[in-house]
């Protein structure tokens, strides 16, 4: 979730104004109409602490559901172990031909 609509969302859920919510986090109203605005980027401390003005609490955690195709690893799966090996070599290859021209002869 973006922290503009984070921050909307803890707002209006407490039913304040932005210039009620900028009183209770000692900021102005434009201010809020800013971190409220898409693409705004504000700091982690910035973030939790208006969020907190609202009565909420910002709680972080990793999202498991990035980075890990889980149906690339079940098709993998129900290939037989000579398809994955053909598979593999069939990149090797690739990798071998192409990616190691970005790579110096030491190494790095």
């Amino acid at each position: 979730m973006q922290p503009s609509t984070l921050i909307r969302q803890a707002r209006q859920a407490a039913g304040l104004t932005q210039t009620e919510l900028a009183k209770r986090a000692r900021m102005k109203q434009p201010e809020i109409a800013r971190l409220e605005s898409a693409g705004s980027n504000p700091r982690l401390s910035t973030l939790k602490r208006v969020v907190a003005a609202t009565g909420h609490s910002l709680k972080l955690d990793l999202d498991e559901e990035h980075g890990l195709d889980e149906t690339l690893i079940a098709a993998s799966l129900r290939e037989t172990p000579d398809e994955r090996m053909r598979g593999f070599e069939s990149l090797y290859r690739f990798a071998k031909e192409f990616g190691g021209r970005a790579f110096r002869p030491d190494g790095s």
